[in-house]
């Protein structure tokens, strides 16, 4: 990690009394962050925040106040326009719970990497504290957490439906999706004494009186909250229309009021961008952290350039579509190599840019020519089921980059790690940027995301199907044979997500058996807001077609599916004989390569459970051998034994 600098200077100020030292009397904006303050253009709150000083306003940076109570919200006085509200990068939620609801102990954005420096819903809390504080001082919010849940929105966590962030927070408007652009004409707005129920600004949504002309109006709270089917309807709704050519505003009503989104923002072009990441960011965590060791979410992109937005993708279990959007911009090369031959001169840098992309790496463009004109295609995915016939696809332009920041004096590596889209990669029919991907841009393993081989579990997600995986892998392995290169893929699979059966994942488990692999992680399904997949978990309907879908919401079946995924290690034996038992598999219990599991047998009365012995160790043996290699910690995993050695 780079060694901080330990003053303040270049940072936007953090206290009154560097306010004071700038020589104002008070600033324009508090931004109120849950996030630490890290000024680096990864963080939300760093770009909006110098979008704002080099537009000329006075911008103060209040990050993880106490929400205890309103005091800390009244550091700075009544600020001249309003507070600017954020979660922070991630949802408060998500932040701090796992996908089984339990309470994570780390917070990489904080201090330290410190818990409790937030309070769960974030944003509705810092707004609260902020109405108790000043009761009428204009409040703005946005961010992920704010942008997903605009809508009245299916919460994992309190498992009902709540009200639009907006109606819960009392601010007076929300920003959806990226917000250069918007927070300026909005403040512009403001300034000229606009109210908020009567701004129609693309990017943002107000509370107002009436439907206004031309707007969509789906159903509402607590419509919503009571009938899954109404749920699901609104939800298409929202989803269809999220697009800044073709989409329409859209209305939900909330008690005598509505929510009214306005149409989605277009997205910032290669010149805006450029200018966005051309602001004086102090690449850097606040020096007031340094006792702790920093913040360390720095570290992972501290040396990496975000060179897109946007995602044609369209997974059905990510919120990309539902925040930036399916319309991919990039920024110039100039834009890009700029920033590389910038990072080559921090501190701590050895050489390596850790990663060039976006959302996904491999997308740099509109996947077709006519999204910047027409819109991206209502009830169509570019990718699923298959590839559109009007789908661009060219790498060149991107491979040029890549040389270029190759021929950098003082880069020695260029990785990619964000995402690739391997069926994309295998429509381009030259092999330039594959070859290119594998012979310079791969540390050894390259991350991909199948993320299940069940055709069903597949349509649900909106991925292709498990045949293309396995001719990328086919390919991917040729290249590699081709150049010399012994380099791996490390395959992301995903369990319990709607539309998955115990059968699924016992054909995915078969397939793990079959490939050799041993993932060390799984990832179980997370219901986060703004996702379509969210809602088939909420309704189980698929909103595409309004058909009843399958849904693993049983934790003890998502624990079973997940431990078929790690069916080898020892301690998960027993939801595996459950789960193959239940799903009319038990013809994989038994000795040997072609089975799962080995059986469980009782030796005799009053004596402890073992398997039959192969190769010299029991079940208790081997689950000691796998526990020692892999450095569990102690009660990380169940001990089969634990039970009767009580007794």
């Amino acid at each position: 990690m780079q060694k901080q600098p330990r003053e303040a200077r270049g940072f936007l100020p953090v206290t009154m009394e560097e306010v004071r030292e700038r020589g104002w009397d008070r600033p324009d904006f508090v931004y109120v962050t849950g996030d630490a303050y890290v000024d680096h253009p990864s963080f939300g709150l760093a770009i909006i925040s110098r979008v704002l000083e080099r537009a000329g306003y006075r911008v103060a940076m209040l990050p993880q106040p106490d929400w205890t109570s309103a005091q800390a919200f009244t550091a700075f006085g009544r600020p001249r326009l309003g507070f600017l509200v954020t979660a922070g990068v991630i949802d408060s939620m998500v932040n701090h719970y796992t996908a089984a609801k339990k309470r994570r102990s780390k917070d990489v954005y904080s201090p330290g990497g410190e818990g409790g420096h937030r309070p769960d819903r974030a944003t509705v809390v810092y707004c609260n504290r902020i109405r108790e504080a000043y009761k009428d001082v204009p409040i703005l919010i946005g961010g992920v957490e704010a942008s997903l849940r605009r809508f009245a929105h299916y919460d994992y966590w309190d498992d009902r439906v709540r009200n639009s962030i907006l109606v819960d927070s009392c601010a007076d408007v929300l920003m959806f999706g990226m917000g250069e652009r918007t927070i300026l004409r909005l403040v512009d707005l403001l300034e000229k004494g606009v109210r908020p129920e009567a701004i129609r600004l693309p990017g943002t949504c107000v509370m107002t009186r009436e439907v206004p002309e031309g707007y969509l109006e789906i159903e509402g709270m607590p419509l919503v909250a009571r009938d899954k089917a109404a749920y699901a309807r609104a939800f298409k709704v929202q989803y269809d229309e999220q697009d800044p050519v073709r989409g329409h505003g859209i209305c939900q009503r909330h008690g005598d009021r509505y929510l009214c989104q306005n149409p989605p923002a277009m997205p910032l072009s290669t010149q805006e961008l450029d200018r966005t990441y051309a602001l004086p960011y102090m690449r850097a965590w606040h020096p007031m952290y340094d006792e702790k060791g920093g913040v360390p979410a720095l570290e992972e992109v501290q040396f990496s350039i975000a060179a897109t937005r946007g995602c044609f993708g369209a997974c059905n279990f990510c919120a990309l579509t539902f925040h930036q959007g399916r319309i991919v911009t990039a920024r110039s090369h100039a834009s890009v190599l700029a920033e590389a031959r910038k990072l080559t001169t921090l501190p701590g840098f050895k050489g390596y840019i850790h990663d060039v992309g976006g959302p996904t790496a491999n997308f740099r463009r509109p996947a077709c020519d006519k999204q910047l004109k027409s819109g991206a295609c209502k009830n169509r995915q570019c990718l699923y089921p298959d590839a559109c016939k009007n789908l661009k696809v060219d790498h060149r332009e991107f491979v040029d980059l890549l040389q270029e920041m190759r021929r950098i004096p003082n880069i020695k590596k260029v990785f990619i790690r964000s995402g690739i889209r391997f069926d994309y990669l295998l429509k381009d029919k030259d092999d330039a940027f594959f070859n290119e991907l594998v012979k310079h841009h791969i540390s050894g393993q390259l991350k991909v995301a199948p993320e299940h081989v069940s055709p069903a579990a597949l349509d649900a997600m909106g991925k292709p199907r498990h045949q293309v995986y396995e001719r990328f892998v086919e390919k991917y392995q040729g290249i590699n044979e081709k150049f010399g290169m012994k380099q791996f893929l490390v395959p992301y699979f995903m369990s319990s997500h709607p539309g998955c059966t115990l059968k699924d994942a016992v054909e995915l488990a078969l397939y793990i058996k079959s490939t050799g692999r041993r993932p060390e992680q799984v990832q179980d399904f997370y219901p986060t807001p703004g996702t379509l997949s969210t809602a088939m978990f909420y309704t189980g309907l698929d909103p595409r077609n309004m058909k009843p879908i399958y849904v693993p919401r049983d934790p003890h079946e998502k624990a079973m599916q997940r431990a078929l995924m790690q069916y080898f290690n020892p301690v998960n034996h027993d939801l595996v004989r459950e789960a193959l038992k239940k799903a009319g598999r038990s013809d994989l219990i038994g000795f040997g390569k072609d089975y799962l599991v080995p059986p469980r047998r009782i030796s005799g009365k009053g004596q402890a459970f073992s398997a039959e012995r192969k190769g010299g160790r029991t079940d208790r043996e081997k689950a000691a051998a796998y526990g020692k290699k892999n450095h569990r910690p102690k009660g990380a995993g169940h001990d089969p034994m634990a039970r009767r050695r009580k007794g």
